[in-house]
């Protein structure tokens, strides 16, 4: 009798012992419906603060430029003369040439850089050995993160009078090709000189970029493509650049975006001009938007504040165009 109503009571007791266990799991289970739903919200505010950053910017731009798009003609182009010394009389004369010089040395700089860093990504993430990824690594993301001023010094104070012979060089033995066509200016503030520092410049970013993207090849691939015979340089054309295609496009536009919008760096090398020239070696031929800006701002009135804000304006069109070709070019090497 005692041992049937032992189990009798152990039988009860089995479902009591339950229904804690089953309500903690009731309780985890809503606290991580609640958990990805304030994530969900979470991201799609920070969504929505982008696009809203965004529209403010633009918003502002084109507050602040209107009184030149849109304001008096002829106070309009008093000051374009004033700015241009006379050589432009309305706005619509004055933006070209800025806009030609900023694609020129950005192109330039995106140029110089791309292969290089396509090759330092690959011997980081196919040949360097483990001891020294680490140092070069940190090289890299280093590199990246000095100041555009800091570059700016450096060409300005180093590079400018230590390349003069280089260029000199170039003009007297490739002058007939337009591009360097000499005499190479002394000293070497030139839209040539600009776009090493450029280059230098958006280097790291790109290489740090295209690294990380090379680094997540499966390694399935890579063996597949070693099972079947490749060589080294073979597995690396046939599975690890086509994987990292479209990182290298997002990369490599990302630079051309940093190397458009640059300042410091070329207001303190490049000798300015409003030309629409490709003689890279030659002194006062082009210049940038972004450096027109603030080379011209501490001097402008209301109304050539304006001026120059519409450049901006100009220059936010242009770089927003390269990043949504990045991104179709980007979805296009994805698919």
């Amino acid at each position: 009798m005692t041992r049937t109503t032992t189990m009798a009571e152990a039988d009860v007791r089995r479902p009591a012992q339950r229904a804690p266990k089953a309500g903690a799991a009731f309780g985890a289970s809503r606290r991580g419906r609640t958990t990805d739903r304030v994530f969900a919200g979470l991201a799609y505010g920070s969504g929505l603060l982008i696009l809203a950053v965004l529209a403010a910017v633009a918003v502002f731009l084109l507050v602040r430029a209107w009184p030149a798009i849109g304001g008096p003609r002829d106070a309009v182009d008093a000051v374009v003369s004033s700015f241009t010394g006379g050589r432009f009389a309305s706005f619509r004369e004055y933006v070209p040439p800025l806009l030609f010089g900023s694609v020129l040395v950005a192109v330039l700089a995106l140029a110089l850089a791309f292969f290089v860093s396509i090759g330092i990504a690959v011997f980081i993430s196919q040949y360097a050995p483990r001891r020294l990824v680490g140092a070069l690594n940190t090289i890299i993301d280093l590199l990246a993160a000095i100041p555009s001023v800091v570059y700016g010094l450096w060409g300005g104070l180093v590079l400018v009078p230590a390349i003069y012979p280089f260029w000199d060089w170039v003009a007297g033995h490739l002058g007939w090709i337009p591009l360097f066509a000499g005499p190479a200016a002394n000293p070497s503030r030139t839209v040539g000189t600009v776009a090493l520092v450029l280059a230098v410049m958006i280097l790291p970013i790109i290489t740090s970029m295209t690294r990380d993207v090379f680094l997540q090849t499966p390694k399935l691939h890579e063996e597949a493509a070693l099972a079947l015979g490749a060589t080294k340089w073979e597995t690396i054309r046939l599975a690890v650049l086509p994987f990292g295609r479209s990182g290298i496009i997002s990369a490599s536009m990302l630079g051309l975006g940093r190397a458009l919008g640059e300042t410091m760096a070329v207001l303190m090398i490049l000798s300015p001009g409003l030309k629409y020239s490709f003689h890279l070696l030659q002194a006062s031929q082009n210049q940038t938007i972004a450096a027109n800006i603030a080379a011209q701002y501490p001097e402008a009135n209301g109304l050539g504040v304006s001026v120059l804000i519409a450049t901006g304006l100009v220059l936010f069109a242009i770089t927003f165009a390269v990043n949504y070709a990045a991104r179709r070019l980007t979805g296009k090497a994805a698919s």
